[in-house]
Formats: structure tokens, C-alpha cells, sequence
């Protein structure tokens, strides 16, 4: 990780925390001076929490400690008795941290007490250092904003060489994509390959998907097939401007989008480290790691173009997703 990257992020995460915690007590300030008594109950749960902890460190009493926890929340009750009368949400006084999980410090802590790096930074220095201006349209490129209107409703079988619609065929791709995200944590849920002719929707729903796993704290690393395998060969070649991050993120994060596949000049180097990427995030012992690969190669030219293990690993892996019908971005205009 380039250091330049992430000492700016960390001085815009300090700015994002102490303007939480600063409107918060401005908050509390303006809300005190309408209800004084909220104020004295805040006072009484600090009381209480450090009697509580005092308890947790010494030979505690459990009837003590068990009084101690009633009292507490009755008081909390009682706060949010006041709030919800007042039309308040119950975390009123509290901090709105961007995120709730590392409370905008970037960092959590772990069962064991170390730190690591909290999700939401992660995919900032992904978004910065290799995603770059690739899923920067996330906010237009979502589900809310899909439409099968677009495709048409014809059947062809003869142009299409299927028996259903270009929109009954997207239709079923997108329950395909909404399945894959809502099982994405399952070992059973297969990886996708979009496969089809430019202009038909691949590039989009990949970002419809990529929204909506970051929505649920997973981290999406975005890259086209000639960049990501150009990259693993200069970090094999040891050049400077390669490290080690990029190689273990490819292979370790959560969901990677290898777009454009196909379209990258492959030699039998290239064809190995596609093989170990591919193989080895089918094989990550440590977390679920999922893929989806995009190409405009057909599922023949797939099998005519790349090595016998890479087409088996794909063809028992993933669900294909063929999309078919008349370039849409003509439509759109």
C-alpha cells in the first residue's frame, strides 16, 4: 500500500470523526438546556458505568453488579422514554459516524485485541489505487436504475439463437445477480461469468452487484483483465512500482470483477497467473471469496482461447450468464 495514500485518508478520517463527536455535543448542548433532565440521567449512566467497571476488575459481587445493570436500564429506558415523545430517533445524542463499525477511525478491534484495518478504508484505498474511475458510477449504476424496457421483447430464435426474449433473458439474469448477492456468504453460491456482445448490460449489472455488497461492508476490487494481468507479471518481475498488496487483494478480497477478458495479448506466463488467480479463490479457506468474470468472447471462443484448466474451473464454477439482444446504449440517448 502506498503510504501517500493512506495518510491523507486517515487525516479525512480524523476530520469525519471529530465533526460526528462535534454536532453530537452540540446536540446533547442544545437539547440539555430544553430538558435538564436528560442531562441528569446522562450523568447518573456515567455514574454507573464507572461503578460497573470498578465492580468487572475487583472480586465483583454478582448481586451488586446484577442491581447495577437494572438500574442502568431503566434509565435507558427512560431516555428514550423522553426522546420518542420529543420525536427523536433513540441515538439522538449519540455520534452519526459515516461507519457504524470502526466509528470512523478506520480501524477495529479484534477478538484477540489486535487492530486491522476496518472494511470501509480498505475499499477507499481500492477505489483510489486500482479501481480508480472503473465502479466510480456507483451511484447511477444500481439496481434502482435498471430497466428491461431497454431489451427487446421479441423472440427470435434465429437473430438471438434462443427461445426467449432479450428482456425475459435479462429479467432472469438480474434474479440471477440478486440471488448471487443475497448468497453471497454460502460456499455453494457460484461465482458469475457474463458473457455476450458489448452494449448489453455486462458492465452494469456488475456494478449493480459491486453497490450492493458494499452496502453490506464487503470490499470490491475492480479490474480488467489486461491491467490485473500486466500488474501480477511486474510484481513477479519484482519492478518498483508493483508490490505484494495488489497480488494478495486479487486473490483474497471479498468480490473481484475481471472485466474484459479476452481482450488481453496471452502468452503461457499469463496463462498460469489467470489459472492461480481463478483456482485459488475457489480454494480461500479463510473467507468466501466470490468472482465475476466479464467477457464479449462466446462460450466457444472461452474454450478455443484459454488453457483446458482454466475453461474446466470456469464451466464447474460459475453460473453463465449470456447476454444477448440490440446494443442498448442507443437506446439510452
Amino acid at each position: 500500500m502506498n503510504s501517500s495514500t493512506l495518510k491523507p485518508l486517515l487525516i479525512e478520517y480524523e476530520q469525519k470523526k471529530s465533526y460526528a463527536e462535534y454536532q453530537a455535543n452540540a446536540r446533547k448542548k442544545e437539547l440539555f438546556n430544553k430538558q435538564p433532565i436528560l442531562q441528569e440521567i446522562e450523568d447518573q449512566l456515567s455514574s454507573l458505568a464507572i461503578s460497573t467497571t470498578k465492580l468487572l476488575i475487583q472480586n465483583h459481587d454478582d448481586t451488586l453488579l446484577e442491581n447495577l445493570q437494572k438500574q442502568i436500564e431503566v434509565l435507558k429506558q427512560k431516555k428514550e422514554s423522553i426522546l420518542e415523545k420529543m420525536h427523536l430517533p433513540h441515538n439522538y445524542l449519540l455520534p452519526y459516524y459515516e461507519c457504524s463499525i470502526c466509528k470512523d477511525t478506520g480501524y477495529i478491534t479484534n477478538e484477540d485485541y489486535t487492530s486491522s484495518m476496518c472494511s470501509c478504508l480498505k475499499q477507499k484505498i481500492f477505489d483510489i489505487e486500482y479501481n480508480k474511475s472503473n465502479i466510480c458510477n456507483l451511484k447511477l449504476q444500481n439496481f434502482e436504475n435498471f430497466s428491461d424496457s431497454l431489451y427487446s421483447n421479441e423472440t427470435n430464435s434465429e437473430k438471438y439463437h434462443a427461445n426467449i426474449s432479450p428482456r425475459e433473458n435479462i429479467a432472469k439474469i438480474k434474479n440471477l445477480c440478486e440471488h448471487f448477492i443475497n448468497n453471497f456468504d454460502s460456499p455453494n453460491e457460484k461465482n458469475l461469468l457474463f458473457t455476450g456482445n458489448t452494449g448489453l448490460g455486462k458492465t452494469f449489472l456488475s456494478s449493480c452487484i459491486a453497490n450492493e455488497l458494499l452496502k453490506q461492508r464487503k470490499n470490491v476490487l475492480y479490474q480488467t483483465a489486461p491491467v490485473m494481468l500486466d500488474t501480477i507479471i511486474d510484481y513477479r518481475f519484482g519492478k518498483s512500482n508493483t508490490n505484494q498488496d495488489i497480488y494478495n487483494n486479487l486473490l483474497n478480497v471479498d468480490l473481484l470483477i475481471i472485466d474484459d477478458l479476452g481482450t488481453e495479448c496471452m502468452n503461457n506466463m499469463k496463462f498460469t497467473e489467470l489459472f492461480n488467480i481463478i483456482n485459488t479463490r475457489l480454494l480461500n479457506q479463510n473467507h468466501i471469496t466470490k468472482t465475476i468474470i466479464s467477457t464479449n468472447l462466446s462460450l466457444k471462443n472461452i474454450y478455443d482461447t484459454y488453457d483446458e484448466r482454466i475453461v474446466s474451473r470456469i464451466v464447474g464454477n460459475y453460473n453463465i450468464c449470456y447476454f444477448f439482444g440490440d446494443d442498448i446504449r442507443f437506446k439510452k440517448r
